[in-house]
């Protein structure tokens, strides 16, 4: 037992000895990755926060018990493939259509994330933890 953990502490002595000789890259880092992504204005959220200044969708949303500054909150919130993948929503209905569909989608959403408990819009859902 003794010669095997001699073996095993040599081995391992020699490998950490070796870790440092690895080759090492270095690159130039331009200004946009160093600037926080949430600083940046992203495109998807502004077209998403222009449909829902609509007063239609602001009547809507209302009438289903969502208060405009939390959805303001969860709107900023919103991860880029989340935002993505509603402008792709809104992109998929006809023109002139009806934004029903999108604020659905918006609201199934926001269900989704007051059930994980990530957001807490709607007071009669409870969180599952």
């Amino acid at each position: 037992m003794h010669i095997m953990q001699r073996t095993l502490t040599v081995l391992l002595s020699c490998v950490l000895a070796l870790l440092p000789l690895g080759p090492a890259q270095a690159a130039m880092v331009g200004t946009g990755q160093i600037v926080s992504p949430s600083l940046q204005e992203r495109p998807d959220e502004s077209r998403l926060r222009h449909l829902l200044a609509q007063e239609s969708a602001r009547e809507r949303l209302q009438a289903w018990g969502v208060d405009p500054a939390k959805l303001d909150a969860r709107i900023s919130s919103l991860s880029n493939s989340e935002l993505a993948r509603i402008n792709a929503g809104i992109e998929s209905q006809q023109a002139g259509g009806d934004v029903l569909g999108v604020l659905v989608l918006i609201f199934v959403i926001f269900v989704i994330t007051d059930v994980i408990g990530a957001t807490d819009i709607f007071p009669f859902i409870h969180p599952v933890r």
